[in-house]
Order: C-alpha cells, then sequence, then structure tokens
C-alpha cells in the first residue's frame, strides 16, 4: 500500500455503476482506504464492501446530522462494532454549522456522541469524529475538546482516534493531540490556504490524509465526484504547505493511519 484514505464514502449511491472497477483499481495502485458508516444501513454496507477487499477497511457510526431522524441503537452498532473489518467508531460527532433546533439538536448530538465513546472504548477501537463549528466560531471543537477529556480521564490511551476533515485552529490542534487523536485533511488544501499554518504545526505523527470523497475534489477536479485517488492531492498539498519531501509525507501519513487503525 502507497496512500491511504482515512476517510471515503464510496458505499454511496454516487458510486453505483463503477464501484467494483474503482476498488479494484485502488487495489492495482496501492491505495488502501476507509468505508465510513453515516447511519446504520451506510455502515452495514461499507463492511460488505471492506469484507470483499482486503485494501478496504469499514467505520460504522451515525452521523451527528443524522440523530434527529435515526436512534442510535447500541446493541445493533456494537454487534457491527464488533466485525473483524471494522476499524473505527464513527462517523459521529457534533455538527453546529446549521442545525435546525439548535439547543436540541445539540443536546441530542452530543448524547449520541456520548454513546459512540462508550462503544468505541468498549470494543478497544479508535474513533471517527465529524466536528462542524458555526461559522466564524469553534464551537463544536470547544465541546468536543471538553467531552473527550471527561472520557480521557476515566480511559486513558482506550480513547484515541481520529478528527476527520479538521477545521480548526491551532489551539483547537494542540488540545486534541494532546488528548490522543490524529487530525485528518481533505482536498480543500488544494483550493484554500486558509488552513496552511495548521498543518504546518501539527506534528507530522499526527497528520492522516482522506477525501471525504464523493464530496470535496481537488482543485483539478473541481466539480466532479471525487474518490479515493484524490488522497495523492491531499499528501502532495501537506508536502508542499509544510516545505518537506512528498515521499516523507506519503509514508508518515500512511504509518500513522496503521498505527491508529491497527491495519
Amino acid at each position: 500500500m502507497k496512500y491511504f484514505d482515512a476517510h471515503c464514502h464510496i458505499q454511496f449511491p454516487m458510486f453505483d455503476e463503477d464501484r467494483e472497477a474503482l476498488a479494484t483499481r485502488m487495489e492495482q495502485e496501492e491505495f488502501g482506504g476507509i468505508v465510513v458508516g453515516v447511519d446504520r444501513t451506510s455502515s452495514e454496507q461499507a463492511i460488505a464492501l471492506a469484507e470483499s477487499h482486503q485494501h478496504l477497511w469499514a467505520a460504522v457510526g451515525l452521523h451527528p446530522n443524522y440523530t434527529e431522524k435515526q436512534a442510535f441503537e447500541v446493541d445493533a452498532f456494537k454487534a457491527l462494532a464488533m466485525h473483524e473489518k471494522v476499524v473505527a467508531i464513527g462517523e459521529c460527532g457534533l455538527d453546529n454549522f446549521r442545525p435546525e433546533n439548535p439547543s436540541e439538536t445539540r443536546a441530542t448530538q452530543r448524547s449520541v456522541l456520548e454513546k459512540h465513546i462508550e462503544l468505541a472504548v468498549h470494543v478497544d477501537k479508535p474513533l471517527m469524529i465529524h466536528s462542524r463549528p458555526t461559522k466564524g466560531t469553534q464551537d463544536a471543537y470547544t465541546d468536543l475538546i471538553d467531552i473527550l477529556g471527561s472520557y480521557k480521564k476515566e480511559h486513558g490511551e482506550r480513547l484515541r482516534g481520529d478528527i476527520h476533515f479538521f477545521v480548526g485552529g491551532i489551539d483547537e490542534a494542540r488540545a486534541l493531540i494532546g488528548l490522543g487523536f490524529t487530525l485528518s485533511y481533505t482536498a480543500v488544501l488544494t483550493f484554500t490556504h486558509d488552513y496552511d499554518d495548521v498543518v504546518r504545526f501539527i506534528p507530522l505523527t499526527h497528520l492522516l490524509s482522506e477525501t471525504d470523497s464523493p464530496y470535496v475534489a481537488p482543485v483539478r477536479r473541481r466539480g466532479e465526484r471525487n474518490d479515493p485517488f484524490s488522497v495523492r492531492d491531499v499528501v502532495q498539498a501537506m508536502a508542499a504547505i509544510r516545505g518537506e519531501s512528498e515521499e516523507v509525507v506519503r509514508e508518515a501519513v500512511l504509518s500513522n493511519a496503521r498505527r491508529v487503525f491497527g491495519i
């Protein structure tokens, strides 16, 4: 394996016509990845896809934006979490960007996140966390750091994981790294410099690459469906921002993924 996409959704309908061809090409070109569920059905689909391909793994969870539509069935997700190809619990977290009913929605999201944390600790697998703050603030990260900090005191090294699609600042990065989390970036790095200072600040040992495909295609493919091959663009952007060798960054983020997810 040469490249690793720590967060993709190739089980989504946008890939129905070419999913198997895409997965086969990924294997041929030495791209691995984690197929991430956002609800029970997509989590089951992620596992099924990972079972069929040795270079793919799965994450199972309930996305915060789905918590008002679907209950987090603890026993059902526990059964999914025990699967040998499941390497992370999530996508779970807090999303303050566009809640329709802020106070009620945020309370529900927090409760469901805590259930994910408890499940991750129970099965001893890392979390895959989504955290999106209100525009112009870092509120979701502030709340997340508070929640994770409380659990960290009780569970120590069993609480760990990755902060997917990180958009926080240096202070948030420092706090999350201190709690034992890696921070992953998408191809957004190819079309904005908003995160350059943070990317340079984060130790190379705590960076991961991802695509969040089918979303957030790199600048060379803007407006198109994204796919896991764009993780190469992410690595190239990280290397350019940090002023480091692309090969050094590639090897580091791959090594980080192996360590965090036990693959």
